[in-house]
């Protein structure tokens, strides 16, 4: 069960005041793994980097690989199937260098009063913490030691958990509330919420940008009842997405992928027949969905398609076509999956005639 806000605000306000842990590593990714990242930007100071950023703002670097917002069409996002999966809320990453750090306290030294250093996504501290602390190495009374003069010198960069702005309004981002942290560089800390290829997977995932395509039909706008209405989808209007997310300075990086798997139908109305039955119509081998109408086919049964049974009485029907999208993930050192079946739904009109015959 959550604690309310305010409790868990005064809680951990303590536990900063007090001290915080000292944090263990793993090493980055698998075997072949580049060296990390040298940092970028100003060596001294922290004007440009996400040290003083607003608090908790991720650096992520997001990139459309293929389709969906690369291809110039309007695309919407994707809702996952499953109701219950959510996106991690919160997570921890590189902010700032030694010199970066420093650079902050400095300004801090010159407006006491002003330039509090975020250290954890919902705290900041003002000169006194961050002198003792992080300049001259004082112990808290928890007895964790402090950084001298910054860490200077040392190769790798301070931490500080970031915030999913997409879930910024849950209470679960307090779980990434450990004070602003060192970890050698080559090294991602072994603790809760750290970063890793899933994370970044399923980040992604919330960045997918699908086409916004509508089906086609014949007879287009107004069907005949007791005669099939064929619906499809060309290949060329329906391709995989693949997004790419990588967080600087850590090696670590995933690709997500959706792929379209299915078109379901809902006529809009139970005087109806879909086809197939229950209104699922897959992707063909070359990534189509349906077949095209051609002349003298209607009176044939589609491969996907409805049949409506009883004309519109001046509203009309309203189809819903929902894409389904299966996701799937790979990233640093192999590590690859699933995640859950995206979908998104889109409605057009159908009038429906009397007549029992067409011409096409």
């Amino acid at each position: 069960m959550r604690k309310p806000r305010t409790a868990l605000a005064s809680c951990l306000l303590a536990t900063v005041l007090l001290g915080m842990a000292t944090p263990l590593a793993t090493a980055v990714g698998g075997e072949g793994d580049k060296e990390p990242t040298k940092p970028t930007g100003p060596s001294g100071g922290a004007s440009g980097n996400t040290l003083m950023a607003s608090a908790g703002k991720t650096s992520i670097k997001v990139t459309n690989v293929q389709g969906g917002g690369g291809s110039g069409k309007p695309t919407k996002s994707l809702a996952p199937v499953d109701p219950n999966w959510e996106p991690p809320v919160c997570w921890y990453e590189p902010v700032a260098t030694p010199e970066q750090l420093k650079g902050a306290v400095d300004k801090l030294k010159k407006n006491p009063n002003e330039n509090l250093v975020p250290v954890t996504p919902s705290l900041s501290w003002g000169e006194d913490l961050m002198v003792d602390h992080y300049e001259k190495g004082k112990t808290q009374s928890t007895g964790d030691e402090g950084y001298k003069d910054f860490n200077i010198g040392k190769k790798g960069m301070f931490w500080r958990g970031v915030i999913n702005e997409a879930r910024r309004d849950e209470l679960d981002y307090f779980d990434c509330e450990k004070t602003l942290f060192w970890q050698d560089a080559g090294a991602i800390p072994k603790i809760a919420n750290a970063p890793d290829p899933e994370v970044l997977a399923a980040y992604a995932y919330d960045k997918i940008k699908v086409p916004e395509t509508e089906v086609e039909m014949k007879p287009e706008g107004k069907s005949t009842v007791n005669l099939p209405t064929w619906v499809w989808l060309d290949k060329g209007k329906f391709e995989p997405v693949k997004v790419r997310a990588e967080l600087p300075h850590t090696n670590l990086y995933a690709e997500t992928t959706a792929k379209p798997v299915s078109l379901h139908l809902d006529p809009g109305t139970a005087d109806a027949e879909t086809f197939p039955a229950d209104g699922e119509c897959a992707v063909n081998e070359d990534g189509s969905i349906g077949a095209p109408y051609t002349k003298g086919s209607s009176k044939e049964d589609p491969p996907c398609g409805i049949t409506y049974l009883r004309a519109t009485g001046g509203e009309p029907y309203r189809l819903k076509a929902s894409i389904t999208w299966e996701i799937t993930w790979e990233g640093t050192g192999g590590a690859g999956g699933d995640l859950p079946n995206g979908t998104f739904e889109g409605t057009q009109d159908v009038d429906v005639q009397e007549i029992q015959s067409i011409n096409r």
